[in-house]
């Protein structure tokens, strides 16, 4: 006899389905380890069901400005806005922009609203003060009586020469022709000569203002001592409160320095315009600067003034919301253009041009809504949200048990594959992009049941269509399955664009609907292709199935199927002689 030919699988494709379910399983395993190594077991709740303050605000600029609202001008105010809202101690706060002229702030649950407002809806405050001190960002020893008497605990002249060079060096504020200049530093007696009337008292004052003087010069020095740099905290408090006309404590932005500086000279509004630029000769990346007409002449007087003095006290803060963004050295007298020149890198050098031109756009922000949610009413929410997803997969479940009998063990099975994977993923994403769920995305996980189910009752339809025909139920799997295919990514691709198409154009809470349906509709494609079709030709081969058991779904007696299809025998065809 002729042996049989091998290397031909069965028709369709049915051969090996254990590869594809062993795939997903280890997806499925995968994503499960990693939302644990992550620390991450359930996903994010958004603002609406873990409870907190959302505010929207719209960019608004001033007549003839209206250029001022683009992009990189609204990538920086969100830029600005996360570091304040961080400075307040809060954790997992998102800022993100929303459409053009649109930023929305997510605050979570156990912070103050009204300051976290206050601090996000202003302006950012960029000023140009004179540095009085510098020195390292760590608490200063308080001074302790030596054995002769005489305090001490100052730094050193070498530790205050190191502390100047890290904070000054790579930034030097001079015309183009200008050279670097050495580095130095004054200690906390600048604190207490700062703080000098400018102008002699009367006899009879003169008492009143010089204690006057000696209680801010103490206070300040005490807050220069125990301020940290390295503590986010101690950095927000030292720079909230402070005015244009007081001497301040201060950070820098970049770096675990601290400072005193003096009043605002300049304020950033009188920036005209500031920009990166590579410099040919020297080979590196400088900022340029232009102020306005009043701004020229302010700092054409406080250059002249520090370009006089020995350092720290000949350089100029650049502060930004009471942070030094640079502090820059002046080596001359400069009048309406200037540059800032050292150590830096493209990034760096585009990074503080933008921030220089942000404290100069005529740009505010205007609160469009402003919506607090309690912990217990998100709570009820997501109660009630989870009822509603519970009750829809219950009726789900009923109706597949009614209808397809045994068939709905394969369909609960990949209703359960779904959600593993939809849960799992929801909760990786929360610290890979933010992602939080909220009341929306919930409604569109619930949609999303719906639309797997859906899936599967296609490719159960054109399978009983099929034995209808008269065909057995291992054909039928592998016939119904191309027809069912074709429907299936028809009807997720329209559910997919629709998503997308809602995520584009839509703000805010809707775009967690979106979002979520259009991962769900991913997800039952995989589902589908990987574990629904696998798992039911498996299946097929089982008796339960096979045989058309009546609680199988697939009786033909019940499905009025026609008599089996039989293949005519050729009554002319030739016979093959026997092999010996």
């Amino acid at each position: 006899m002729a042996a049989p030919k091998k290397g031909r699988g069965a028709a369709g494709g049915q051969g090996k389905p254990g590869r594809a379910l062993a795939l997903i399983l280890i997806v499925m395993a995968a994503l499960t380890g990693g939302m644990f190594l992550a620390k991450q077991p359930t996903p994010r709740l958004g603002i609406d069901l873990a409870g907190g303050t959302s505010i929207t605000l719209e960019a608004k600029a001033e007549p003839g400005q209206e250029k001022a609202v683009n992009k990189t001008n609204m990538d920086t105010a969100v830029e600005i806005m996360e570091r304040r809202v961080n400075g307040l101690g809060v954790s997992e706060a998102e800022v993100q922009t929303q459409g053009t002229r649109n930023i929305i702030v997510n605050i979570p649950k156990g912070t103050n609203s009204a300051q976290a407002r206050a601090q996000v809806g202003t302006t950012a405050k960029l000023y140009f003060r004179p540095v009085l001190t510098v020195t390292q960002g760590t608490p200063t020893p308080e001074p302790s009586a030596s054995p002769s008497g005489k305090a001490s605990g100052s730094p050193s002249p070498k530790a205050s020469a190191s502390a100047s060079e890290k904070a000054t060096d790579g930034d030097k504020a001079a015309s183009p022709s200008s050279k670097p200049s050495a580095s130095a530093t004054t200690q906390g007696r600048a604190v207490t000569g700062a703080l000098k009337a400018d102008s002699s008292p009367s006899p009879k004052a003169s008492e009143s203002a010089s204690a006057e003087d000696q209680a801010a010069a103490a206070k300040l020095q005490k807050q220069f001592q125990e301020l940290d740099c390295s503590n986010k905290a101690s950095r927000a408090k030292a720079a909230q409160g402070s005015k244009a006309g007081d001497t301040v404590v201060a950070c820098g932005q970049d770096d675990n320095m601290k400072y005193v500086l003096g009043p605002a000279e300049v304020s950033g509004t009188e920036v005209k315009s500031a920009k990166a630029a590579f410099d040919q000769q020297r080979g590196m990346w400088i900022v340029q600067m232009e102020f306005t007409g009043k701004g020229s002449k302010q700092f054409q007087t406080i250059t002249k003034k520090l370009s006089a003095q020995q350092e720290p006290q000949n350089q100029f803060a650049i502060a930004l919301d009471g942070e030094v963004v640079s502090a820059p050295r002046v080596s001359e007298q400069l009048s309406g253009s200037a540059e800032i020149s050292g150590s830096f890198q493209q990034d760096t050098a585009e990074a503080l041009a933008n921030q220089l031109s942000y404290g100069a756009l005529p740009l505010s922000f205007k609160e469009q809504s402003v919506t607090t949610v309690t912990a217990a009413l998100g709570g009820e929410q997501l109660r009630a949200g989870l009822i509603a997803g519970a009750i829809g997969l219950a009726l789900v479940v009923i109706y597949l048990v009614a209808y397809y009998r045994g068939l709905a063990f394969i369909a609960l099975l990949s209703l359960l594959v779904s959600g593993i994977l939809s849960y799992t993923i929801m909760s990786l994403l929360g610290p890979a992009i933010g992602f939080a769920l909220n009341l929306p995305a919930v409604c569109g996980a619930i949609v999303a049941i719906g639309i797997t189910a859906d899936s599967f009752i296609v490719y159960f339809e054109r399978i009983r269509d099929e034995i209808r025909e008269g065909r057995t139920l291992r054909p039928a799997v592998e016939r119904g399955w191309p027809r069912a295919r074709r429907t299936i990514l028809v009807s997720d691709f329209v559910s997919f664009l629709a998503a997308a198409v809602l995520f584009v154009v839509t703000v805010g809470k809707v775009q967690g609907f979106a979002f979520t349906l259009g991962l769900t509709t991913l997800l039952d494609v995989v589902v589908v292709f990987f574990f629904t079709k696998p798992l039911m030709t498996i299946m097929a081969r089982k008796k339960f199935f096979a045989s058309g058991h009546p609680w199988s779904g697939l009786d033909p007696k019940r499905l009025g199927a026609k008599p089996p299809l039989r293949r005519s025998r050729r009554t002319n065809a030739p016979t093959e002689p026997k092999e010996a």
